[in-house]
């Protein structure tokens, strides 16, 4: 009789532990595997050298590693790398490398597709399929990790891992989570948890779960200094506004006193790039440890806004420095490969719209 075979690509160290555990095995094997898959990246249970050729053939029945098929690759003229990666059911990612000399910095999906319907966002357009699962996030890593490894290439490092790309990584917290504990680890990726980060446009109950579970960096989609305004481009804003989501930002960094907040803001011509815009923006985020990082709009075909200009941006940001609020300008990556900020598109198949869904309602999906 067969059996499903569960992907141990998806499994942190208390999954392995159990998994070994319900064999009969000693819960230390949970580690050695962890470190082989992630550590070392092999795809082969006989690479695993230090766990005998029996045990390896009682771990095949059961369990098999299965990263992503990588649809493409390709690599941008300033050294940004982006993978189509297919999911099960034909659906397709995009996961974004973005090296920065010592640094290179790893842009991964947490859904296929999008709910939330952010205007100046090309995922948004796509609809929304399902929530990845921990194998197909933590899967991103892996692929990169391995890719970035070749022999005739050279090494690259996965120095941070963004939760930025297609989706809305707090709708779909349990494999979020589960798969940052398997960055995290040192048997596996071993990152600091400032140096991996959740972006969200703001499902506020589940700030609390996140930094319970994994206090990683936080990084939050503002775009707006406005609830009417924000409304217009985050529609999740009229479910939770701007006091709510500021409040809860406060919380989630309360108890780190040198930890802040990054408020992501689009500049977008004529619509939140004015001068009053930035003394607004200034005066509302004054006593929120916070950082803004201004990020210059990136069109799509179709795209109902166009990117704010250079003088425009500079001029922004010096109010806010004035002001005493840290603001950087993000350098646009990636742009002619499609894979700056905002352009993931992927190929969501079957192409849905969840407006309504059952997680928005509950306001979080764990």
């Amino acid at each position: 009789m067969s059996i499903n075979r569960i992907n141990l690509l998806g499994l942190n160290l208390k999954g392995l532990e159990t998994f070994f555990a319900d064999m009969g095995e000693k819960r230390f094997r949970a580690a050695q595997v962890l470190q082989w898959l992630h550590h070392f990246g092999v795809d082969d249970l006989n690479a695993m050298t230090n766990i005998s050729k029996s045990l390896r053939a009682t771990i095949a029945e059961q369990a098999m590693i299965a990263g992503p098929e990588v649809v493409s690759d390709h690599t941008a003229s300033d050294g940004t790398r982006k993978w189509v990666l297919r999911m099960a059911g034909g659906s397709d990612i995009e996961t974004v490398f973005i090296p920065d000399g010592n640094r290179g910095t790893l842009c991964i999906s947490s859904q296929v597709g999008c709910q939330l319907n952010c205007t100046f966002c090309s995922t948004a357009r796509q609809g929304f399929n399902r929530n990845l699962s921990t194998a197909e996030i933590i899967g991103q890593v892996w692929t990169a990790r391995r890719l970035l490894d070749q022999p005739d290439t050279r090494p690259q490092a996965v120095t941070n891992v963004v939760f930025m790309g297609m989706g809305e990584p707090l709708l779909n917290l349990s494999a979020v989570t589960d798969a940052i504990d398997i960055m995290l680890d040192d048997h596996g990726y071993g990152l600091s948890r400032r140096r991996v980060t959740v972006s969200t446009a703001g499902v506020i109950p589940a700030f609390a779960a996140l930094r319970e579970r994994v206090p990683v960096s936080l990084a939050v989609s503002l775009h707006a200094p406005t609830d009417e305004l924000r409304n217009q481009l985050v529609p999740l804003n009229r479910k939770y506004p701007i006091a709510q989501l500021l409040a809860a930002c406060k919380t989630y960094v309360a108890e780190e006193s040198r930890q802040k907040v990054t408020f992501e803001y689009a500049m977008l011509r004529g619509i939140n790039d004015q001068p009053s815009h930035a003394r607004t923006l200034a005066k509302l985020l004054q006593k929120v440890p916070a950082k803004i990082n201004l990020i210059p709009f990136n069109p799509f075909p179709d795209a109902p806004y166009q990117r704010s200009d250079d003088e425009t941006i500079l001029r922004f940001q010096q109010i806010l420095i004035t002001a005493g609020l840290i603001t950087t300008i993000r350098r646009t990556r990636g742009d002619d490969i499609d894979a700056a900020c905002g352009q993931l598109v992927g190929k969501v198949v079957p192409r849905q719209r969840r407006h309504n869904s059952l997680e928005l309602r509950q306001g979080v999906h764990a």
